[in-house]
């Protein structure tokens, strides 16, 4: 593992305990999230299996599993596997759920698959430099037809950028940084990288055809406004029509707090 990574490790490990309790009655969030997971659904056949990278406290893991879908979830951090180990023991999901502490740059250590989707959420690949070495790795464990899913943090993000009529020009453009920006985790600091999604195609290669994107809260606001959808609900549920007419409709679906990009794996 880098240093950098081992930091990711560190700071997510500290952050682990507080990390669900940001989820709990958070409008937008939730949203996002339901959003993500309708998406996955369209592209999940009954019995598939999911390896699914930087699974955090294990949210996602346990909804796909209680849907029925085997998960095999994985995180470099040692406190957030400990949450993913709480919950397959308080859902009962030691049959469909597997946990792997693992880095995402160390994907030969994988347990192997073939897996018919990879899913990565919310920007845990934001984490690292480059994209390539992971879709270099991926063919190995998927089976043909496989989708990847990455949710990844873009270059564009509208709610940022409006930061500059407030004169906050480091944060309005942080974003657009190649050489990435340090965020602040639990009183760590670490390196974090924007990757605008033909980018991401891109690492992916021509092994991968795209298959679908779409920007995930493009006029919504993004994570840490949590309490903006209650202060002002008119307001919010306007933008959110907005955002489900316009989020994948070009330029607004590589655009976002996130966006949501899926790959088909089509061996030549």
């Amino acid at each position: 593992m880098t240093e950098d990574l081992a930091l990711v490790a560190d700071a997510f490990s500290r952050k682990a305990l507080e990390y669900d309790a940001f989820l709990l009655d958070h409008v937008n969030l939730a949203r996002m999230r339901q959003k993500v997971y309708d998406h996955v659904l369209t592209y999940l056949q009954p019995a598939d299996r999911i390896l699914e990278l930087n699974a955090g406290t294990g949210t996602d893991a346990v909804f796909f599993a209680r849907r029925g879908f085997h998960v095999h979830a994985t995180d470099l951090s040692p406190g957030m596997i400990a949450q993913i180990e709480d919950k397959m023991v308080r859902y009962e999901l030691g049959h469909r759920l597997t946990i792997q502490q693992c880095s995402f740059t160390e994907l030969d250590s994988i347990a192997p698959g073939p897996y018919q989707h990879v899913l990565s959420n919310f920007g845990g690949l934001n984490c690292i430099p480059d994209l390539r070495p992971i879709a270099r790795a991926l063919p190995a464990l998927l089976s043909p037809g496989a989708v990847v899913t990455w949710v990844i943090m873009p270059r564009v993000c509208l709610w940022e950028l409006a930061l500059i009529f407030r004169g906050q020009w480091r944060t309005a453009l942080r974003r657009q940084s190649r050489a990435g920006v340090v965020a602040h985790v639990a009183g760590v600091r670490f390196r974090t990288y924007y990757f605008a999604a033909r980018r991401a195609v891109s690492a992916l290669g021509p092994s991968f055809r795209p298959v679908k994107l779409i920007g995930l809260s493009v006029f919504t606001p993004p994570a840490d406004r949590k309490g903006f959808a209650k202060r002002h609900p008119r307001l919010y549920r306007s933008l959110v029509r907005l955002d489900d007419w316009l989020s994948p409709l070009p330029p607004f679906r590589g655009w976002g707090d996130f966006y949501i990009l899926s790959m088909r794996y089509d061996p030549q």
